[in-house]
């Protein structure tokens, strides 16, 4: 076997690998979060866990990404995995030296730095909330703007054009002024798989940048339900408030990009249209930002749902027209009609799974199977 087929075959398994240990990990957070009476996150982990099942699967008989990116990718989760060892180490080490403070009497005397406030907050208090803020909702939601940056990576925004693209064009320069180098790491570089403003770079690029967020936020959130909130670089950096439906299990931000990469897999293996799919994770991400920001500032017309969470009409009427908005832009107002009543069975009916796993995976499968049965243009006629 020539060597360098050998170090590819080498980074697609170990990266096949990853999937599988993170949907034992899923499965094993989600069957603690269930028996910890969280039956909401406990399910909804499982449920990623499944998806990461496929996704091993599908990497392992199709392949995310052409050589060298999968390699590319095996070295950013290297680096997640480092990153993360040493953020815990070093909490690990000031949550001691703050014992020995209080020990010793101390406490008060030193100045408290950000990373000692953030600690207090997160070991002297309860970190997961019933309810949060509305500025903290915003930051939470905020999250749900990932959408529109995938937007704009695929298709650009006015005169700019895809940032996948650009971002190709640049790796090709980069790799030409590096070549030995390059040679020496991954082989030849006339075996890059992509010229200059390649479409199946952007395609693949975008795949890169779903799975290497995922890999940034699950390693962290693992992290967050195994040793404890103060551990979590991400929730360091977010300064977010946790819900109870966290609490040994995973966050939101890994429902919705578990949701994405799965419709996504779709598209690439062709079995959904790409504007279905933007359709889907948009309506996903802004129609459900939009219920949940409206119904926390204006809603003043409470509905309890059978599970005994209350909503507002006014957040529901925001949510579903903001969905049908987008449907109709993305895939016209037939197809519309069915992404708005997707997300409002997902989000308005009582669940024992977050909508934000299930909205980006089934509202895509749905606009497209209707396309299948009524065999109309997709957009606008």
């Amino acid at each position: 076997m020539d060597y360098w087929v050998f170090v590819e075959n080498l980074y697609n398994t170990t990266f096949t690998l990853f999937f599988f240990v993170l949907m034992s990990l899923m499965y094993y957070i989600g069957v603690k979060g269930y028996r910890a009476k969280n039956s909401y996150g406990g399910i909804s982990s499982i449920l990623c866990g499944i998806c990461f099942l496929f996704f091993g699967y599908y990497n392992s008989l199709v392949g995310f990404f052409t050589y060298p990116y999968m390699g590319f990718m095996v070295w950013w989760i290297g680096m997640i995995l480092v990153a993360n060892l040493i953020f815990t180490t070093i909490i690990r080490v000031v949550i001691k030296r703050m014992q020995r403070e209080t020990d010793n009497g101390e406490i008060g005397l030193k100045i408290e730095s950000i990373l000692r406030r953030y600690i207090s907050r997160m070991t002297q208090e309860n970190p997961y909330k019933d309810d949060i803020p509305f500025k903290m909702e915003l930051i939470r939601k905020s999250f749900h703007l990932s959408g529109l940056l995938l937007l704009i990576a695929f298709f650009g925004f006015l005169s700019l054009p895809p940032v996948n693209s650009l971002i190709n064009d640049g790796i090709i320069t980069m790799i030409q002024q590096l070549e030995p180098q390059y040679n020496l790491i991954w082989g030849e570089i006339s075996n890059y798989p992509f010229g200059f403003e390649d479409f199946q770079a952007v395609v693949e690029l975008t795949m890169f940048a779903l799975i290497g967020t995922l890999a940034f936020v699950i390693v962290s959130d693992i992290i967050r339900i195994v040793w404890g909130p103060e551990y979590s670089i991400f929730n360091f950096l977010t300064k977010s408030m946790l819900r109870n439906k966290e609490k040994n299990a995973a966050g939101p931000q890994i429902y919705i990009i578990t949701g994405f990469i799965f419709s996504y897999m779709l598209y690439m293996a062709g079995v959904i249209h790409i504007f279905v799919f933007f359709a889907g994770i948009l309506i996903a991400c802004l129609a459900d930002a939009s219920a949940a920001i409206i119904g926390k500032k204006y809603g003043k017309h409470k509905i309890i749902l059978r599970n005994g969470e209350a909503k507002s009409v006014e957040g529901f009427v925001a949510g579903v027209v903001v969905a049908y908005i987008i449907g109709f832009v993305f895939v016209g107002p037939v197809y519309a009609l069915m992404g708005a009543l997707i997300f409002f069975l997902t989000d308005y009916l009582p669940a024992v799974t977050a909508d934000n796993i299930l909205n980006p995976i089934f509202i895509p499968i749905a606009i497209q199977f209707l396309v299948f049965l009524l065999g109309l243009p997709i957009g606008w006629f």
